[in-house]
């Protein structure tokens, strides 16, 4: 295990700073270190780090989500309104129904095996939008109309509503009866997720003002408590529950709401360990890609993943609508809201696992969607914001 770790870390900052050397993305260096350690090339992960994987990979996504929390300003996402509700949805049922319109028709699935497979894509990946969100809010691009919060909010919340649809349907395939209760759950889950999150943040505040302890063992608090949000999600098994992964970003918040000072300081130590937390991701990720199946689905797979992420795109499009941006900040909400990784890799292989006969097609393009849309989703954001942005000078 050691040496894996070793591996993981050093190849994935070299072939990541020589992503970088090259103005590509540095997760691009990462992605291709998992694919060239995993299974399919090499095989140098221990198989203790492939089992615990999706754990290592959501303690990850806590950590960046903690950290855009304790960056958040809602002041300029409130001015938007109706736009930030639908962005939480919109594209995503948009680029679901892309699936259900192509997929019977180039690989001949059923329209409940299209719809899985559209909930597997439809996700935008936190991982790849969420540090780059953060970085505009930092550098000030596009702040000035509250276009990064906008995204990093839409972003959250449109996970939620995916993964909810995704077991619907799953529960479709199988034979389960749909339950209403599951899609009334999607508000409800997201509203008590913000709730939860802001309590939990005002009483970390108010802790941290009558306890004086180091910043790092405040991060570690902080850290703790929303790796058993994650853990008390899971464990609930009544109809309403509550989105974690919202409660996260909103412990950051509501700390920086009561104590924005600890809430400056502890962002700083969030984002350095974001640095190894963030190797380990997207390696993991890349470790997941299974080249041999690749070659089955070809140009007819990523033909698919284009036209849905076209649909998708208008879908964010029509969520512009009646907003106060020009045509080049609409076009950035677009390029930003496409990138894929981290709940295609959590759940792409769900279907396969569970027998359904679509199984091997919703895995080999969720992991086509991962390789081409990451890296190219992040090049896009990092190469188009000081192009397309409006640096807030204030």
């Amino acid at each position: 295990m050691l040496l894996s770790v070793s591996l993981i870390l050093l190849l994935g900052m070299f072939l990541g700073f020589l992503c970088k050397k090259v103005h590509l993305p540095a997760l691009c260096g990462m992605l291709l270190t998992g694919v060239l350690l995993g299974p399919a090339v090499f095989d140098l992960i221990d198989p203790s780090i492939l089992n615990i994987s999706a754990d290592i990979r959501k303690i990850a996504l806590v950590v960046i989500l903690t950290r855009a929390g304790l960056s958040l300003d809602l002041t300029d996402l409130k001015k938007i309104g109706r736009p930030a509700l639908l962005m939480c949805a919109l594209p995503a049922t948009a680029e679901l129904v892309g699936c259900l319109i192509f997929a019977p028709r180039f690989f001949g699935l059923t329209l409940t095996e299209a719809a899985i497979l559209g909930a597997v894509l439809a996700a935008v990946s936190p991982a790849v939008v969420v540090p780059r969100m953060i970085h505009l809010m930092e550098t000030g691009y596009g702040t000035g109309k509250g276009i990064p919060q906008l995204i990093l909010a839409g972003a959250s919340v449109d996970d939620v509503y995916v993964i909810v649809l995704f077991t619907t349907f799953m529960g479709m395939a199988q034979g389960n009866k749909v339950s209403v209760m599951s899609f009334v759950n999607i508000p409800i889950s997201v509203v008590l997720g913000i709730l939860a999150g802001l309590l939990l943040g005002t009483c970390f505040g108010i802790f941290f003002e009558k306890l004086h302890i180091r910043d790092t063992a405040k991060m570690m608090i902080l850290l703790s408590a929303s790796l058993l949000l994650c853990v008390a999600e899971n464990a609930l098994t009544t109809p309403i529950t509550f989105s974690s992964l919202i409660a996260v970003m909103f412990i950051g918040y509501g700390l920086k709401r009561r104590r924005a000072q600890v809430a400056e300081r502890l962002s700083v130590r969030f984002n350095k360990v974001w640095v190894g937390a963030e190797i380990f991701l997207f390696v993991l990720v890349g470790a997941s890609v299974n080249i041999s199946y690749l070659g089955k689905v070809g140009f007819t797979a990523v033909a698919l993943i284009i036209l849905a992420l076209l649909v998708r795109m208008l879908g964010v499009l029509l969520c512009m609508l009646g907003t106060p941006f020009n045509g080049k900040e609409r076009l950035f909400c677009m390029l930003a809201y496409t990138p894929k990784a981290t709940v295609q890799a959590a759940i792409g292989g769900l279907p396969l696992a569970a027998g359904l006969a679509c199984g091997e097609a919703v895995l080999t393009i969720a992991v086509l969607a991962i390789v081409l849309t990451a890296p190219l989703g992040a090049f896009a954001i990092d190469f188009t914001y000081h192009r397309l942005l409006e640096k807030n000078t204030k």
